[in-house]
């Protein structure tokens, strides 16, 4: 799906779309989680990246992840889109706190 969503709509500048986890609801055996329960760390997959942001001097600084990665992301922010009937976010490079290795 990552890359079906990333042929779609191709992020610009320092751009990152980014499809978020679906926190799990039920455990395998039926039983509902309740939402303070639930995972709060808030990470997805990068489905697409735009080529980067510029510097001062005109330069392309190239985004840090790309398409594919776990990212870490912030509780709030990011624009959401529905793509597909898939809800998908675009960040800014910057804001992603970070990546799993």
């Amino acid at each position: 799906m990552a890359g079906h969503i990333g042929r779609r709509l191709i992020p610009l500048m320092d751009r990152v779309l980014v499809e978020r986890f679906v926190p799990e609801v039920k455990t395998k055996g039926g039983i509902m989680i309740p939402e303070k329960a639930q995972n709060k760390v808030s990470s997805g997959t990068v489905v697409a990246v735009g080529p980067g942001g510029r510097n001062e001097r005109g330069e392309i600084i190239p985004p840090s992840v790309k398409e594919g990665d776990k990212v870490l992301l912030p509780e709030y922010g990011g624009h959401k889109l529905e793509i597909d009937d898939k809800e998908v976010y675009l960040f800014r490079d910057s804001d992603i706190l970070g990546k799993w290795a």
